[in-house]
């Protein structure tokens, strides 16, 4: 009864260059989450760690983080859990790999005839456990994009190694409508005739698992989310593979090791009284793991007046990223209009009316643009002291 632990796209090393500041702690925390997915195998006393690409963001990194990434899996080495990696499309099997420029496993203090940690490659594309009476294929392209499928003509028909027969790609399934191109694809389809138990994948950042024919295929996610939609991200599998009345059963359980969350709040601008207001209302939902993307929409009455960018660095230090965006539109003037032959009159009707052509034909840009120039020229023809130019 083999016991698995599956894993896919670590992005160690990831800069982040999104999170201006944040990047650094984010690079922290994917690292930690990293530990987090090696500890789940430990606890849960399994026999080999899948590792299914992208264990690094990119092949250029310098050799201290390929030293820790090796560091780390020696933990698990260290307690006679095999390590088996495929590259990915970040870490892909190019001439400057990652993989042919260090070797993992001298790296992790192993010998080099060592079974403990493997890199499957185009070289290298299976590894049999005797002992776990298991196979593991790599189905690894020689380039970042494939030309063809990574499960074109495979099968397990003829396996006889092993009575278990597992194998790893990092890629996607295509999903008609939806999922229709990307650097390595396959089908379900092909995925069916494999004859597989189990195909561990990894490059789509959420989790997701299915069943094609008899085979149990899954995606474990990104250890820590890398965008907003991700919500699926941040976990490992822990996959357990047995027998029940003379039946193959594969299980796959999600265990969580990612800790940030991404959130999104839409206010009401007609509710925001102040910046002062608005820096106290976000304050409430301050919190470390939590990257906030706030939008202010709906009509701002005429005193509102927001710096976004000084919301986001007063609460910079309260979320792992704060991301602040004003979309409110200016009111329309309330009330009769200034006679159409003063300058007032004339200024808000010929605004009124680019609104109103601006709106008719669905240019919300140029609608937002008249309704800003509209609310700063009131202003200033009611009060020039009221507003600030710089």
């Amino acid at each position: 009864m083999p016991r698995l632990l599956h894993m896919a796209d670590a992005h160690i090393g990831a800069r982040h260059r999104d999170l201006g500041d944040a990047a650094v702690r984010q690079r922290e925390r994917q690292l930690a989450a990293f530990r987090r997915a090696l500890d789940v195998g430990m606890t849960n006393r399994v026999d080999v760690a899948l590792i299914c690409g992208d264990l690094f963001d990119s092949n250029a990194q310098p050799r201290r983080t390929v030293e820790v990434a090796a560091i780390e899996l020696r933990r698990l080495t260290d307690k006679g859990i095999r390590v088996v990696l495929i590259p990915g499309t970040h870490d892909c099997y190019e001439a400057g790999s990652i993989y042919r420029v260090f070797d993992l496993r001298l790296m992790a203090g192993l010998s080099e005839g060592s079974d403990l940690l493997t890199v499957l490659t185009p070289e290298r594309p299976d590894v049999l456990f005797g002992d776990l009476d298991l196979v593991i294929y790599g189905r690894v392209p020689a380039t970042k994009r494939a030309s063809r499928s990574p499960l074109a003509d495979f099968t397990t028909a003829g396996e006889s190694r092993a009575r278990w027969r597992v194998a790893m790609i990092h890629g996607s399934m295509v999903i008609p409508g939806k999922v229709e191109q990307d650097d390595v694809l396959f089908s379900s389809t092909e995925v069916a005739a494999s004859g597989l138990d189990y195909l561990a994948l990894g490059h789509w950042h959420s989790w997701l698992t299915g069943q094609a024919g008899t085979t149990t295929w899954a995606y474990p996610g990104a250890l820590e989310p890398m965008a907003l939609d991700q919500t699926g991200a941040g976990r490992v599998a822990v996959v357990t593979l047995e027998e029940r009345a003379g039946e193959r059963v594969v299980t796959v359980e999600p265990v969580t090791v990612g800790r940030t969350r991404f959130g999104a709040v839409e206010l009401d601008a007609a509710e925001v009284v102040s910046q002062a207001a608005l820096v106290n209302r976000l304050m409430g939902l301050a919190d470390p793991d939590l990257i906030l993307d706030v939008r202010i929409g709906g009509v701002a009455h005429d005193r509102l007046d927001i710096d976004t960018d000084a919301v986001s660095r007063e609460l910079a230090s309260s979320f792992l990223k704060l991301r602040v965006q004003d979309r409110a539109v200016a009111a329309m003037p309330e009330g009769p209009l200034p006679p159409q032959d003063t300058i007032a009159g004339a200024f808000m009707r010929d605004l009124q009316a680019r609104i109103a052509a601006a709106e008719g034909s669905s240019d919300d840009d140029a609608a937002e643009e008249a309704r800003e120039a509209l609310q700063l020229g009131r202003l200033l023809l009611e009060d020039p002291r009221q507003v600030d130019l710089v």
